[in-house]
């Protein structure tokens, strides 16, 4: 099959993630039908859209009786006496044309241009949008010294590439590229919608440190994205390098990068690893090893192909009508993801950074891991909001119980820590708020965990008490100024 991109006849695409029925619709079309990934914005899913030359309609939570009421007077053009919306566009466009839908017409579309538009796994496609590009050792370098880690599963989290790269160069035994993709909605959505740019990007970094295997690690709870990777893998034209796709448990701590590794190599008890060595030098099966995130090697795989700007995606959750992922610009602000949903009530804070994020008021920050960070703030890419409704201290209260469960248990001051910053925070509903002693606690997390886990896990306590401490000592007062949480912080 030839790509879908060449402007010709007429196109229907619909999302693969919607039910069977919709593709059994699709399929009595008549035209040529095209499956889809999602588009990083569940609320217009699934998505219909349909192109003759250059001008196309969306159609969306489109069911199977719609697509055929649209597609029934095809002969005759366009259906936009049905659509929700209508985009003119360059013929052969190979990203999404942005319709004006809630979701999808914010920030931009580099990384995710395929999503919702492309075939994930046909490599004509891909081909077509300027894909499989093959570069030099020397130009994947240069890249990686300008491009940073993205997620808290890349060994280079908000650190450049090459220095990593380094480190397994000169490390004795053939490397292994990692990609891990376990947990995140934003990896997932890359590996469902555009695994090609993944692979090109695990690809060329495989080159690079001269690897002789890929491993994409992904989570067993997203089936979707597993299957689409897989099929890609089998797709890829001329692969150069063995690649496997392995699952881990969904467990949230299986994502860090160490025990993703001991997930990789089939171990059923996770635990981090010390650091040093990291697994650059001592990765999978005792040979060095780079991690990166679904993320990061898209972004390196556009940024080899040409130049742009440098994006970041962030999904926006929590007391939102909609969970969407957005591509910002590092000049963009979190605002404007927000902005592609609605909050559920007034937006009193969000949790800025993933689960182990800092909370704060003000969202008029950009992207940039340096902005984030200086700010008190995570770089995950997620921005979960929180209504008035909403307590801050039960919040906090269940993240550090959270962390107390959820740990591996292989560093006391993790271990321990967390659990004693769970009993800290129910102090206060005795009437005893111990700042001085939450913070000595975060302190010690922060210095002397083995791994990001217990490096993180006290901030989203230690940045409420400096944005909200009026509510930890109204607790402490017996009073909940939401009046919303129980008497009591429970898991």
């Amino acid at each position: 099959m030839t790509s879908i991109l060449s402007g010709d006849g007429t196109v229907l695409r619909y999302s693969a993630t919607g039910p069977p029925e919709l593709s059994e619709a699709a399929a009595d079309a008549g035209v040529t039908v095209a499956a889809v990934g999602p588009s990083g914005a569940p609320a217009v899913e699934p998505l219909v859209s349909v192109t003759q030359g250059g001008q196309t309609t969306f159609h969306t939570r489109c069911s199977a009786d719609e697509l055929r009421e649209l597609t029934a007077g095809l002969d005759e053009g366009l259906p936009t006496d049905l659509a929700d919306a209508i985009v003119d566009h360059d013929p052969s466009a190979t990203s999404l044309p942005v319709p004006d839908l809630a979701g999808l017409d914010a920030g931009t579309r580099r990384v995710t241009g395929g999503c919702g538009w492309r075939r994930p796994t046909d490599p004509d496609d891909h081909e077509a949008a300027g894909g499989f590009v093959t570069a030099t050792t020397e130009e994947t370098e240069r890249a990686g010294e300008s491009l940073r880690g993205r997620g808290w599963g890349d060994w280079c989290q908000d650190e450049p590439l090459a220095d990593t790269w380094e480190t397994a160069r000169r490390t004795d035994g053939e490397a292994t590229v990692v990609v891990n993709a376990h947990g995140t909605t934003a990896d997932a959505l890359l590996l469902a919608s555009s695994p090609f740019d993944v692979l090109e990007g695990a690809c060329a970094t495989a080159r690079t440190v001269d690897a002789d295997r890929v491993v994409v690690y992904v989570s067993e709870a997203d089936e979707d994205a597993a299957a689409s990777v897989r099929e890609a893998v089998d797709a890829y034209p001329d692969l150069p390098v063995a690649v496997d796709v392995v699952t881990g448990p969904s467990v949230y701590r299986a994502a860090e990068p160490t025990m993703a590794i001991e997930a990789v190599e089939g171990n059923h008890r996770l635990e981090a690893r010390l650091r040093p060595p990291g697994p650059a030098e001592v990765g999978i099966d005792g040979r060095p090893t780079v991690v990166h995130t679904a993320r990061t090697l898209a972004q390196l795989a556009h940024t080899l192909r040409q130049d742009g700007p440098v994006t970041r995606l962030v999904t926006v959750t929590g007391d939102v009508a909609d969970p969407v992922t957005v591509e910002l610009t590092e000049g963009d602000s979190l605002a404007s993801a927000v902005d592609a949903t609605t909050v559920e009530g007034s937006l009193k804070a969000a949790c800025v950074g993933g689960r182990f994020g800092g909370l704060t008021a003000a969202l008029d920050i950009t992207p940039d891991p340096a902005s984030l960070i200086d700010a008190g703030l995570g770089t995950e890419g997620v921005v979960e909001v929180l209504s008035e409704s909403r307590c801050v201290v039960e919040f906090v209260g269940r993240r550090a119980q959270f962390a107390a469960d959820e740990n591996c248990g292989r560093c006391v001051p993790c271990r321990e820590g967390t659990t004693q910053l769970a009993e800290l925070l129910r102090d206060l509903y005795d009437g005893r708020y111990d700042r001085d002693g939450i913070e000595e606690l975060d302190r010690v997390m922060r210095t002397s965990s083995i791994c990001t886990f217990g490096v993180d896990a006290g901030r989203p306590v230690r940045t409420a008490m400096a944005a909200f401490e009026a509510e930890f000592e109204a607790h402490a007062d017996g009073r909940c100024p939401a009046g919303a949480c129980t008497a009591e912080v429970t898991p």
